[in-house]
């Protein structure tokens, strides 16, 4: 199994629009994918009041080929919301077991 997870800080400006966004727009580009296990959302605390993270656990390597591509190494930032991020990254996990 695999774990991505996706991290972005964002422009405080944008938050309600990145807030619904990020609930329909982003969730919807992960969740009909083909080997996806789950996909959790998490949201700011007062100690990161811009971060929030998309966590989403992929059967193998080949099931994340298929969603995000060759390059699945890198973020996907659906077009419509290009003008969000102040900042992120993605990374990946081999999950060997559960706690």
């Amino acid at each position: 199994m695999m774990i991505r997870i996706f991290q972005v800080t964002i422009h405080p400006e944008y938050r309600d629009d990145f807030e619904r966004d990020f609930n329909t727009i982003s969730v919807d580009t992960v969740k009909n994918h083909k080997g996806l296990i789950s996909c959790h959302i998490g949201g700011p605390t007062k100690w990161n009041p811009d971060d929030y993270v998309m966590v989403t656990y992929w059967e193998d390597e080949e099931s994340l080929v298929t969603f995000a591509g060759e390059n699945w190494n890198q973020a996907i930032i659906p077009a419509e919301m290009q003008n969000f991020p102040k900042s992120f990254s993605v990374a990946h996990y081999i999950s060997n077991n559960s706690c």
